[in-house]
């Protein structure tokens, strides 16, 4: 078969069921089949509305493999980057580093879903008989783009094992991070899961969950059609308030909601506290058909536990009702642990061209790998479950 290497500068140049047709059939068994911010409503909403574009620093060059008809066989989302940020798998140390011996580390290629720390396909390739060949040509697709504009490395960040090894086995370099997952060990009730944790740890649950909502507040889940533009106000002034204190420059504008509300709503689920008749807080998930994906939070008001409240507890009710696999809350923070949430790895991949900066980094990786497989292992211990022989 005939395969031909192709760069479209946004997904306007792509139909939307051939993009979903690759995307959303990708990677093992063990992956959520439907991974949400892989889709074409996703990334496209995030182009639309001006999230991706040149002044964010993320100019989309999407690398597709066609065959000799012109049919799409594979693609890899993909952004120009003149700076790092954005992307939660950090390499300011290394720019820096480069910069002070006199190279340019920017632009670069990032292969990742702009502003989403989940793991997901990233090498968008159907499975069957041509998926290895297709991954081959993506990933030289890819390095010719590089030396093309003369960027200094592509990262593909937040990794399916299937294209991790797919990359690495083409002399990418592995590099590994941690975050915390809740995992649905088929609970029939909030309950269930709770009997699940040590004594002690089930009462601390408890009146978290008691005090989060003891000033009158009253939560909703709110999905599909019944989400209307007044919902995405409220909850963009929670988004912007929070992430203006948390980043300086939230990186999601308000047309991008409404264009996700438009383009992905069924898989869309809002939890909106409500206090004294408005909205005082709110998170955004996303459904998968295994997992939901936490995403977005943010508040007008402060109130003790809401945050763990609308955030973890909620999206663990959400799981056990609709028999969802896995609860991914996003990145970091070890204090998911002590709410039920367990130490996973997540890994990217980087190919680095100046030989030198990518023995240094080599080198550190390394290191990186076995210091996070240690705290993993740590952490691990150190969950709330009920040890054998332990109320």
């Amino acid at each position: 078969m005939t395969f031909q290497v192709k760069i479209a500068q946004g997904l306007k140049a792509v139909p939307a069921p051939a993009w979903d047709a690759c995307a959303l059939r990708a990677g093992s068994d063990e992956d959520d089949p439907f991974n949400p911010f892989v889709s074409h409503a996703f990334l496209s909403s995030l182009e639309d509305s001006g999230c991706v574009g040149p002044r964010s620093g993320w100019v989309p060059v999407h690398v597709l493999v066609e065959d000799g008809s012109g049919k799409l066989l594979g693609a890899a989302p993909c952004y120009v980057k003149s700076n790092s940020m954005g992307e939660y798998v950090f390499d300011h140390a290394w720019a820096d580093a480069y910069e002070r011996a006199g190279g340019h580390y920017y632009p670069k290629l990032q292969v990742a879903v702009p502003f989403t720390p989940v793991t997901g396909p990233r090498l968008l390739v159907p499975c069957g008989a041509q998926a290895d060949d297709v991954r081959a040509h993506l990933i030289a697709g890819l390095r010719a783009l590089r030396d093309r504009i003369g960027a200094s490395s592509i990262h593909a960040t937040f990794l399916q094992q299937d294209d991790l090894a797919a990359l690495t086995g083409h002399d990418f370099l592995r590099r590994d991070d941690q975050q915390f997952h809740w995992f649905n060990d088929d609970y029939g009730s909030f309950d269930d899961f709770l009997a699940a944790l040590a004594s002690r740890k089930r009462k601390v649950i408890k009146r978290e969950r008691r005090d989060a909502l003891a000033n009158g507040i009253s939560i909703e889940w709110v999905t599909g059609a019944k989400i209307t533009e007044a919902h995405w106000d409220a909850f963009f002034a929670f988004y912007m308030d929070t992430g203006s204190r948390k980043w300086g420059r939230p990186y999601l504008n308000r047309r991008f909601f409404s264009l996700l509300g438009e383009r992905l709503a069924d898989r869309i689920l809002l939890v909106m506290a409500k206090r004294t008749g408005r909205y005082i807080a709110g998170a955004i998930n996303l459904i998968g058909d295994r997992r939901l994906y936490g995403r977005n939070w943010g508040c007008i008001e402060d109130h003790p536990f809401l945050h763990f409240e609308v955030c973890y507890y909620q999206a663990i009710e959400f799981a056990i009702a609709h028999r969802l696999d896995r609860v991914e809350a996003g990145a970091q923070g070890e204090h998911k642990l002590a709410r039920g949430y367990r130490p996973v790895i997540t890994s990217s991949a980087h190919d680095i061209a100046d030989p030198s900066l990518r023995k240094a980094v080599q080198a550190y990786l390394s290191q990186e790998r076995a210091y996070v497989a240690e705290t993993t292992e740590e952490l691990a211990e150190a969950t709330p479950f009920r040890h054998r022989g332990e109320d």
